[in-house]
């Protein structure tokens, strides 16, 4: 049995190597761009000239008359590089990805068409929204020094982390398995090589048989059944002053100066820092859970759902608009979307993919109302964070949750592969400080 797994490592080019490459990912944009308009024009076409071009049927027979697929676009790539002879320097299976790359966020678009979602039609990339670009197949390999080979690029140096190989020396972490596809990343200033590699997976076997579940809060990040927590970093949080403090100066700066730019550099480096403490947070903590526990449950959360704002409360008499706690639940959502909880439960899912353990996901239906000893349901408000039954049981709210999502896990043993995109109900959310 085979699996995909990606390997990220920093990449350290020349002056003259990081012209180049901003100047292909510039050139795959342009050409992203023009895909998309191209489709676009031939869409509204069809479109006035069929009403019923929603139907499937009907957009069945139109796709084959008139619309623009990859097939077509990518044929025109050598009358391209006849008229751009600047095309011509980029490797020509990285121009057949950016051309399926817009296949994909068509066939995107009419799949929430036809599941009556809201379709987002594919926009056009501006130079923040667009980059990488990838080698799907060929022109990529990785040399005996450990520097990564691009066709019509060069030869880069990489930074690959080091372990201890079997004699006790530290080597570098070269990625396992068969290298598949490339993928060069811009982030802010920094360039990034990303190597998706088959790798073979053999069957593991969980050195421990102990079972946990997982009550994810704001107080602290989660609460284990076993009454432990895990603290709440904040990451956000923390650095609101600073990141205050430069969008104010970014604010400030005359739209296109070159102050302006850099001021907005130093806004995005906050950003990413934020981003990669939650991201080295999260695999840490997912790490050690997934070296501890066997079982793993989670309950089907959907912070999307919970950070929605609040609908406006008018007056049916006056028509004036009541207070309806925008403000508090703004702080409360900034707050779940600084945890990351679904960025850790997928870490979760694929780690214990390779370490031999499971994670199992539960309906949140009832799980802070419901008793961890009797089963009876004693109903609580947000705002009381400790739970008392009649039975005798008392206990911290969210350890009794995390008792109880253990006990539904293994109740159902369904086993979740990846984590669940659909939304059954309105999942609960609790006050905090944060607040």
């Amino acid at each position: 049995m085979s699996s995909l797994k990606a390997y990220k490592y920093r990449l350290y080019p020349k002056h003259e190597q990081g012209i180049i490459l901003q100047g292909t990912l510039d050139k795959c944009r342009e050409l992203s761009n023009a895909a998309l308009q191209e489709r676009r024009d031939a869409y509204e076409i069809v479109v006035r000239r069929h009403p019923n071009f929603y139907d499937e049927d009907t957009r069945r027979e139109l796709s084959q008359a008139h619309a623009v697929t990859y097939a077509t676009q990518s044929a025109q790539l050598p009358e391209i590089k006849d008229l751009r002879p600047e095309f011509g320097n980029i490797h020509s299976q990285v121009l057949q990805d950016v051309l399926r790359r817009v296949q994909k966020s068509f066939d995107g678009f009419f799949r929430r068409i036809k599941e009556g979602q809201t379709p987002g039609y594919p926009r056009f990339q501006a130079y923040g929204r667009y980059d990488s670009f990838t080698f799907p197949q060929m022109g990529f390999s990785l040399t005996e020094d450990h520097r990564v080979c691009l066709s019509k690029i060069g030869t880069i140096k990489l930074k690959m982390p080091k372990v201890k190989g079997d004699d006790g020396r530290k080597v570098p972490y070269l990625p396992a398995g068969q290298m598949k596809t490339c993928t060069l990343k811009r982030e802010g200033t920094k360039w990034f090589v990303v190597f998706s590699c088959e790798v073979e997976t053999a069957l593991v076997y969980h050195p421990s048989e102990e079972a946990t579940g997982l009550d994810m809060g704001l107080l602290h990040f989660a609460t284990l059944a076993d009454g432990s927590t895990i603290e709440n970093p904040r990451h956000f949080r923390v650095s609101a002053g600073k990141l205050k403090r430069q969008q104010q100066a970014l604010a400030r700066k005359k739209r296109g100066s070159k102050r302006r730019r850099k001021a907005a550099m130093s806004v995005a480096k906050t950003h990413r820092h934020i981003r990669n403490q939650r991201k080295d947070f999260h695999h840490k903590e997912a790490r050690k859970l997934v070296s501890s526990y066997q079982t793993i449950v989670f309950e089907k959360l959907q912070p999307t759902n919970m950070s929605r704002r609040p609908k406006p409360k008018q007056d049916e008499e006056t028509g004036v608009y009541l207070p309806n706690g925008a403000a508090a639940k703004a702080g409360l959502n900034k707050s779940i979307m600084d945890a990351g909880w679904s960025q850790f439960q997928q870490m979760c899912v694929n780690k214990a993919e390779w370490a031999g353990s499971r994670v199992l996901f539960v309906s949140p239906q009832y799980t802070s109302q419901i008793c961890c000893q009797c089963g009876t349901i004693v109903k609580k408000t947000l705002d009381e964070r400790w739970h008392t039954c009649e039975c005798g049981c008392s206990l911290d709210r969210d350890h009794n949750s995390a008792i109880v999502i253990l006990v539904k896990g293994l109740a159902t043993g369904k086993e979740q592969v990846k984590h669940p995109r659909r939304k059954p109900f309105q999942a609960r959310t609790e006050p905090s400080g944060d607040a």
